[in-house]
């Protein structure tokens, strides 16, 4: 079944024109990337254009509050006993 099915997939170019059909993809996919990037502009966190007047985004980083010491000092070396 596989096999008869793989060797008559070439007759699908006998119903759409290849040029035809390419056109009409390579357009659709056009029109679909501009409108995407179309969308992106109206939202406020993904304006690439005007982000000084954008918003700031919706998750905002936490802030962790922690206390630093004061670096502790390295303890005296021990004594070398010589004999």
């Amino acid at each position: 079944m596989a096999a008869s099915i793989q060797s008559d997939l070439y007759k699908i170019w006998k119903l759409f024109d290849p040029r035809r059909a390419l056109i009409a993809l390579f357009g659709f996919l056009a029109v679909l990337a501009v409108l995407i990037h179309l969308i992106l502009l109206s939202t406020a966190n993904f304006n690439w254009l005007d982000t000084a007047y954008a918003k700031p985004p919706i998750s905002r980083p936490v802030v962790v509050k922690s206390q630093v010491s004061a670096p502790v000092a390295a303890p005296a070396p021990a004594a070398v006993i010589k004999k």
